[in-house]
């Protein structure tokens, strides 16, 4: 943890200049912190101190690192959200020891600003307080913790809910951390098996016309699921749990006609799925087990006026007892800031939004 932490208003002069970005430094606080390991600090700040300079532009403040050392400016507000950040990921690598991704750093900050709105006036809880992202825990990854408030939020209807659908689009993690509570309770004893499905809908081929075994006509259609298994378990406890059918991958056009008892069961890409399909799998459900439907509804392959099975699912369904519900958004997407921008700009364009609309100001001339 920081040993030193000073604050004071820094002095007028050429270095408190305003610069373009980072209006009003003028008028900025300075923040001091000192850390007590200098190796965790190296971690911290990121090679080349890429997470300094993340963390820069994220909250409109300045960052000089300096070996254990670091000098945050900017406004009152913003730089003291930045102390409790870099606090937070000096706790994270304390903990874990490991180097830290982008996508750490934005789940601190999201973390940060959802506690400050919380509790505007108290320090932010450590792992020992009482308001923190929720987080799943597996033998091979140790405790992944959520990056926002919708997914932790997801993670909490995961385990107060028999059934959770989870709608939103590319990036948002729905299917991955789907699949991580899936294997969280293979391991801890609460489920046998662990069941995966999928509607083969993308490529307009049957599954009875493609080569190999039930798995190998299956695979390519999984393969987003296999990732995030193998993310989460050993590839030996993969391969064994296939070959035992502890994890079981069952297409969903063969689920018809079966009782799934003391089993997780994970839907992904459900929005492809039509209207009995989604009623037929819902109704698989048996005793002790749990069921996650994931998909997302503006990326439908079905064939036009197909009604989607997902869409209609969560409507019928809405409201019954022991269903949970989360939506995500384009602002959710944490697999890459880019993937972020580029959802935002289709759903501009299908709300009949401009560039210009989005970004009245930009930095940059459009080139000729």
């Amino acid at each position: 943890m920081p040993i030193d932490v000073a604050s004071a208003r820094g002095p007028a002069g050429r270095n408190n200049r305003p610069s373009p970005g980072r209006p009003g430094l003028a008028e900025a606080v300075e923040v001091s912190l000192t850390f007590d390991d200098n190796r965790l600090a190296s971690l911290v700040f990121g090679q080349y101190d890429q997470n300094v300079a993340h963390i820069e532009r994220r909250l409109g403040i300045t960052g000089t690192a300096l070996g254990n050392h670091l000098v945050v400016k900017g406004s009152p507000e913003a730089a003291e959200k930045a102390r409790r950040v870099f606090e937070r990921l000096y706790t994270r690598v304390q903990k874990a020891g490991t180097t830290l991704t982008l996508g750490d750093v934005d789940g601190v900050i999201q973390e940060v600003t959802v506690q400050g709105n919380l509790f505007p006036s108290a320090e932010i809880a450590t792992d020992n307080g009482r308001e923190q992202f929720e987080q799943i825990a597996t033998r091979k990854r140790g405790a992944v913790r959520a990056r926002n408030a919708a997914q932790s939020d997801y993670i909490k209807l995961l385990r107060a809910n028999e059934l959770v659908f989870a709608e939103g689009p590319a990036g948002t993690g729905k299917t991955w951390l789907a699949v991580g509570h899936a294997v969280s309770l293979l391991e801890q004893g609460h489920a046998e098996r662990l069941i995966l499905s999928r509607p083969a809908v993308e490529a307009g081929e049957r599954l009875g016309f493609l080569p190999g075994d039930m798995r190998e006509k299956v695979d390519p259609y999984l393969r987003p699921i296999y990732d995030a298994l193998y993310d989460f378990m050993e590839a030996r406890h993969v391969d064994r749990g296939l070959q035992t059918g502890i994890i079981e991958i069952a297409p969903l056009a063969f689920m018809r006609g079966r009782t799934l008892t003391n089993a997780v069961v994970l839907l992904d890409e459900a929005q492809n799925t039509t209207s009995m399909q989604m009623k037929m799998f819902l109704t698989r459900l048996g005793e002790n087990s749990r069921m996650i439907i994931t998909g997302d509804p503006s990326q439908i392959d079905l064939p036009p006026g197909q009604k989607s099975g997902l869409v209609e699912a969560v409507n019928v369904l809405d409201g019954v007892e022991g269903i949970g519900r989360v939506r995500f958004r384009d602002v959710d997407v944490v697999r890459h800031d880019l993937v972020r921008r580029i959802v935002t700009a289709y759903e501009s364009a299908a709300h009949g939004e401009s560039e210009a609309d989005r970004n009245p100001n930009p930095r940059r001339r459009p080139l000729a």
